[in-house]
């Protein structure tokens, strides 16, 4: 059974928020770095991943991002603060 990722990522000033799904998180979050992500991710300068769920199979994990996606944004600042405090790049040593 393959892993399936939900994640947040936002920019610098944490003005916009970016929520997908992959099976490879190292390579997506890599993907928007390299601003080869999506245009809005490269639009926005969205780089910071900031939250991450794990999934067992890609339908929960869509079916979880889409609820995300429905949430007002200040839900969606306490779920990032409930489990990221600080806000820290939870992929900042990820690369070298």
């Amino acid at each position: 059974m393959k892993k399936a990722y939900v994640y947040i990522m936002v920019n610098k000033t944490l003005t916009t928020i970016y929520i997908g799904v992959t099976n490879n998180i190292v390579k997506r979050v890599y993907e928007h770095r390299i601003e080869k992500g999506s245009e809005f991710t490269t639009k926005y300068n969205i780089k910071r991943l900031l939250y991450l769920e794990e999934h067992n199979n890609i339908e929960d994990a869509i079916k979880r991002e889409k609820q995300l996606k429905n949430w007002h944004r200040p839900w969606k600042i306490d779920l990032i603060k409930d489990n990221n405090p600080k806000f820290e790049d939870l992929s900042h040593d990820w690369y070298e």
